[in-house]
């Protein structure tokens, strides 16, 4: 059994399964290219397996700080939060809470129990974000920008990294194995089949010598049908429960 390790091979196993070279199917190359197009991104959108849990860093330059925003990757979708800016609990600084703790000897970790010095971290971490907060962000996927509510010229320098935790999608020209997911090989089918009756729909009622008729009809209810089909089971099977994510 061939499997699909590109977009090329991907396209001539849809065509293969609707019937060819056995029968001519009635669908442009460019046709099949957007029913793909089409297919991938729903497969992104939904499908557990469609995107990955990242940490981005990404390093502040002159340019962010003007535009008080941060230009992520195309393939980041969605963004749950930033990790936190504070001095506090920074452990770049001898100033910080975590160092002063351990140069001062208030907690030997190495010879007795850690409760006490993670309960007084967990306490640290509450007075901060009742004195500093968390800084509100906001970003979209279609404009890859993420803005940091704060004071971009006293809150960050250029050097600085932040840590975004979101999600991105795969690119299946990277990971080719994409290509041999059952759900979005079935998905695709479905959509260049419909397309195929969507043009053979034009023709309806035609008779060709021997008495041969299109049913172009036919073809698209049982591609719709199907469609529908896995399209409730993206939702109710492949898909992660719902969170908080912004884009």
């Amino acid at each position: 059994m061939a499997i699909p390790a590109s977009r090329q091979e991907f396209k001539d196993y849809i065509l293969r399964r609707l019937g060819a070279p056995v029968i001519d199917i009635n669908v442009d190359d460019e046709q099949v290219e957007d029913r793909i197009d089409d297919a991938i991104a729903k497969y992104r959108d939904y499908h557990y397996d469609g995107t990955e849990h990242v940490l981005y860093r990404h390093v502040v330059t002159p340019t962010d700080i003007t535009n008080r925003y941060l230009t992520l990757p195309e393939s980041i979708i969605g963004v749950t939060r930033i990790f936190d800016l504070g001095d506090s609990y920074s452990t770049t600084s001898m100033f910080n809470v975590r160092y002063q703790l351990h140069l001062n000897e208030l907690f030997n970790i190495t010879s007795v129990s850690v409760a006490p010095y993670v309960m007084a971290m967990r306490h640290i971490e509450t007075l901060e974000e009742i004195f500093v907060g968390k800084k509100p962000i906001r970003f979209n996927r279609h404009t890859n920008t993420l803005h940091i509510d704060m004071t971009w010229s006293t809150d960050v320098q250029p050097g600085y990294s932040i840590i975004v935790d979101g999600y991105a999608s795969l690119d299946p020209n990277t990971y080719t194995d994409v290509w041999n997911d059952s759900w979005l090989k079935q998905y695709a089918t479905a959509l260049v089949k419909r397309q195929w009756g969507e043009n053979l729909k034009l023709y309806e009622g035609m008779q060709l010598p021997g008495g041969i008729t299109f049913n172009g009809q036919k073809i698209w209810e049982e591609a719709n049908d199907m469609i529908t089909t896995m399209e409730a089971s993206l939702i109710n099977d492949y898909s992660l429960p719902v969170t908080d994510m912004i884009g």
